[in-house]
């Protein structure tokens, strides 16, 4: 007798419901901005990584127009063979002056950017010292690398300095590998720390700054430049898709690194080119991000006034602590952060719930931009207050979209 050897896709899926793991996609039928359509209504976007508000720019969308009719709609292959073009090399050189590097180096995305990089530099001999909440680009780069991975501490210099002189003398090469801004929590990694450390055991080092290019240091530059470690030798490794509004992902590092990897990283060598248009916009928002750095400062105001708010009104939410504008409501389960979620929503308040596996918590994240305005907060914050107090009722449909 033959069985349906895809039978176990709805019994997993059944797990998944049980669980309150079931995720599902919501519609945006608008531009990015502090206020969407979503799904027909209007809603304040508290769940959009846009933290400068670019992703709608008429700058952006212009740059992105005009390269599309010189150059067209895709890059035609790879960056070894039809996909290069010369805007490649503009926002090559665009980031590698932002990063304060030798060179950089785009990839098609930030994640494919994290594969191909931490595969190419170690391998079976080399040893991976790995935070325990990285992105899962960063924990999947490593086991595609076949190297030993060691998690250590969530941000715990401490334990990486142990695993450290445990494990560093079995192996050839060693990479320490982490997140600079954590995503789902908004806290940021101890860079000098690590540095530090890694200079003591001949390690190397990679972060991830998907989430503070653009966002964090004097200009923009991200966690390495907020530091003060700009000039220090590592593997810098971002994304365009967030405050930069665009696309694609990037390595920044020295020439060695970057020509290394364009002869050995197989996402690099084996995709197809960003397109002509992701990268205009990318590289229109790095002029931008130079030229107008009242947009920072006007995050970091946002960020301010939105906890100031919280801890007046709501001093019992359980935030986790945050130094981006990340701000996570942790709740005791998924259910809880579904309820939740649910309730925002019926409120005119896009927060989506982020539950395990993606965390070990669920949470409800809140994502700060720079063109959000007091009265966004607010709002929010009056929503916040009702669910917390249980004195939620769903309001008439004329105040969903005011």
């Amino acid at each position: 007798m033959t069985t349906d050897p895809y039978a176990w896709l709805e019994q997993s899926l059944t797990t998944i419901i049980r669980a309150n793991w079931l995720r599902s996609v919501e519609t945006l039928e608008s531009l990015p901005g502090a206020v969407v359509q979503l799904e027909g209504r209007k809603v304040l976007n508290f769940a959009s990584n846009d933290y400068l508000g670019l992703s709608g720019d008429w700058r952006l969308i212009e740059a992105a127009v005009a390269a599309t009719r010189e150059y067209g709609t895709g890059s035609t292959g790879s960056r070894l063979l039809s996909g290069h073009r010369k805007l490649h090399l503009q926002l090559e050189k665009a980031i590698a002056s932002l990063k304060q590097t030798e060179d950089a180096l785009v990839f098609s995305s930030g994640y494919l950017a994290n594969l191909g990089t931490i595969a190419a530099v170690v391998g079976k001999r080399d040893l991976i010292l790995a935070d325990e909440y990285n992105h899962s680009s960063l924990k999947n780069g490593a086991i595609l690398s076949g190297a030993k991975v060691v998690n250590y501490v969530h941000s715990h210099a401490a334990d990486l300095h142990q695993q450290l002189a445990q494990n560093r003398h079995n192996y050839r090469r060693c990479l320490i590998i982490t997140d600079s801004v954590f995503s789902m929590d908004g806290d940021l990694s101890p860079l000098p720390e690590i540095l530090a450390i890694a200079e003591q055991f001949s390690c190397m080092v990679l972060v991830d700054e998907a989430h503070a290019t653009g966002v964090l240091g004097t200009t923009g530059a991200g966690c390495v430049e907020h530091f003060g470690c700009s000039g220090q030798t590592l593997i810098q490794v971002g994304t365009l898709s967030k405050a930069l509004g665009s696309l694609g992902g990037y390595v920044a590092g020295s020439s060695a690194l970057t020509d290394f990897l364009r002869n050995r990283s197989p996402s690099w060598i084996y995709t197809t080119g960003l397109s002509p248009a992701d990268t205009a916009a990318a590289l229109a928002a790095i002029e931008i991000v130079e030229k107008e750095p009242q947009r920072r400062v006007q995050l970091s105001k946002n960020v301010d006034t939105l906890k100031q708010l919280i801890k007046q009104q709501l001093p019992q939410l359980k935030l986790l602590p945050s130094e981006s504008p990340i701000l996570c409501w942790q709740l005791d389960s998924a259910a809880d952060a579904l309820a939740a979620g649910q309730q925002l929503k019926a409120s005119g308040i896009f927060a989506p719930a982020i539950r395990p596996p993606t965390v070990p918590s669920s949470r409800i994240r809140l994502s700060v931009m720079a063109t959000h305005e007091l009265a966004h907060f607010q709002q929010l914050v009056d929503v916040l207050v009702n669910i917390i107090h249980g004195s939620f009722d769903t309001p008439s449909p004329e105040t969903r979209d005011s």
